[in-house]
């Protein structure tokens, strides 16, 4: 699953996340995950390494900076059950809001998706969520969908995105206990059905027409979110 949505279908990372919680306690498979991502993430960008809207990314940098260390200091203070419910909550919360995004737009006569406070409040969002519970890639779906790119755009572009936030994460992971020997162990156990992940997404991609990648992603997203809240 981790690897299948870096280089293929990016709403099944959110099911994946979904179900290493439920597995492991929330917090620990955290630090179990994070090294996977980054094994998957080097293949997406040697895949992808083109296609990518640099300007789409410089824009949430702040942001995501900010996100990021709001969730190391989070991350003391709440349990894996609180946790789980907070992710799956804000997702659905912005799936719905995406949902209604046009309607909603042309009601208040005003592009909010467009504006620099919708792209501060994701930025921080999706540093907060990765740093917390490696799910931000359903805030970055919800992002770039908003930016209407194309499959290879969008995968690539994420792919920049996600290899450089989670190699931020490491130290601050690092100096919580979540990644440790064993944890490194599990990631080398991994390595295989990843690549085979990776290879597997970048077969399908070219093979769904863009309209049905919305919907699946969106789709995937959904219920994993539905999976965080009833871990």
């Amino acid at each position: 699953m981790t690897g299948f949505s870096k280089t293929g279908v990016p709403g099944a990372g959110i099911f994946g996340v979904a179900l290493m919680a439920t597995v492991f306690p929330a917090k620990q498979s955290v630090g179990m995950l994070l090294p996977m991502l980054i094994t998957a993430d080097i293949v997406a960008v040697s895949y992808y390494r083109r296609a990518v809207v640099w300007k789409h990314l410089i824009v949430l940098i702040p942001w995501v900076l900010a996100g990021i260390v709001i969730g190391f200091f989070v991350m003391d203070h709440i349990g894996d059950g609180q946790l789980s419910v907070m992710l799956g909550v804000l997702i659905l919360s912005l799936l719905l809001l995406h949902l209604v995004r046009d309607k909603l737009e042309r009601k208040l006569n005003y592009p909010f998706t467009q504006s620099v406070y919708f792209q501060a409040v994701l930025g921080v969002l999706a540093g907060f969520t990765t740093m917390v519970g490696n799910a931000a890639g359903a805030i970055m779906t919800i992002y770039l969908l908003s930016k209407g790119l194309q499959k290879k755009e969008f995968i690539g572009t994420g792919a920049w995105f996600f290899l450089a936030v989670n190699l931020i994460k490491v130290p601050f992971t690092v100096y919580l206990g979540l990644i440790t020997a064993d944890t490194l162990v599990f990631t080398t156990w991994m390595a295989v059905p990843i690549l085979l992940g990776t290879w597997a997404g970048i077969r399908l991609v070219p093979r769904i027409p863009q309209k049905w990648f919305a919907a699946l992603i969106l789709l995937l997203t959904f219920l994993g979110a539905l999976r965080l809240i009833f871990t």
